[in-house]
C-alpha cells in the first residue's frame, strides 16, 4: 500500500500531528501497556515521515521496562497519539484511532505478541 498523510489529533485538540504512512497493515499488541490502552497502531514509519503540527509542548512521555520505547500522549486529555516502537527504535506509529476520517475498529488489526518479546525484562 503506498504511504498517505494521516492527519489526526488527541481528544481536546491540543496536539495535532500528521504522519506519511498508510493507516494498513494496522495492528494491536498484548504488551501489558498496549492491553490496558487498548490503541489499534498504523503501520510502522520513520521519525522523519511524524510532525507535530501543534501543542509539541502539550505532549508527554512515557516509557516503562526496558525505557527504549517512547509514549507520547497529551497532557491535558490523557489521550496517546503516537510512540516510537521497542522493537526496532527507528520505527513510529500513530494510534488510528486519533486520525481524521478512520474508523480504526473496522480495520483488520491482528494482535502482535509484544508480551513475549525477549526484550522484555522479567521481574
Amino acid at each position: 500500500m503506498n504511504p498517505t498523510i494521516l492527519k489526526g489529533a488527541c481528544h481536546c485538540g491540543a496536539v495535532t500531528f500528521e504522519a506519511e504512512t498508510p493507516a494498513e497493515p494496522a495492528v494491536r499488541c498484548n504488551c501489558s501497556f498496549c492491553r490496558r490502552r487498548g490503541a489499534v497502531m498504523s503501520a510502522p514509519f520513520l521519525k522523519e515521515k511524524l510532525r507535530v503540527l501543534s501543542g509539541e509542548s502539550d505532549l508527554a512521555l512515557y516509557q516503562f521496562n526496558t525505557q527504549v520505547a517512547q509514549h507520547f500522549f497529551c497532557k491535558h486529555c490523557g489521550i496517546y497519539t503516537f510512540h516510537q516502537t521497542r522493537s526496532n527504535p527507528d520505527e513510529w506509529r500513530v494510534n488510528l484511532g486519533c486520525v481524521d476520517g478512520i474508523d480504526a475498529y473496522a480495520l483488520d488489526a491482528p494482535v502482535k505478541d509484544g508480551a513475549s518479546s525477549p526484550l522484555v525484562k522479567r521481574a
